[in-house]
């Protein structure tokens, strides 16, 4: 069994990883709106709806993964996620396994975590907070 003082001292840096794996997985939609990378998304126009969901996910990506205004720009994708899901999948059903909104729901959850719980012990956050 676990004990509560390795779980307490392991819970900030836990958090750290979860929120760089997050975001390493998050900015592969920007990059594949803007750059074909790792998939082809079709032309993107910068000035478009989409255009402003890439580049929220890409400099929002990079921004959790430094660990930099962590609280603020999960707040942000949150609600990024929010919309991104009451307009382009609950339309197509309720259920998010149905209307295949499940990656929606999931970042915009995890991503109102981090603005409530912060960014962990390994970030520029942290790193500030500690001078």
């Amino acid at each position: 069994m676990v004990s509560k003082q390795f779980l307490d001292a392991w819970s900030p840096r836990l958090l750290s990883v979860l929120r760089v794996v997050v975001a390493f997985l998050y900015i592969e939609h920007g990059t594949s709106k803007f750059f074909h990378i790792p998939l082809n998304m079709g032309h993107i126009q910068l000035f478009s709806l989409i255009g402003l969901a890439g580049v929220l996910e890409i400099g929002g990506s990079i921004l959790l993964f430094l660990g930099l205004f962590t609280r603020p720009v999960a707040f942000i994708l949150s609600g990024q996620m929010a919309v991104a899901y009451f307009m382009a999948h609950a339309p197509q059903g309720f259920f998010p396994l149905v209307n295949h909104g499940e990656a929606a729901v999931f970042y915009c959850f995890v991503f109102l975590y981090f603005a409530a719980a912060g960014g962990g012990s390994w970030g520029i956050d942290a790193w500030v907070r500690k001078k």
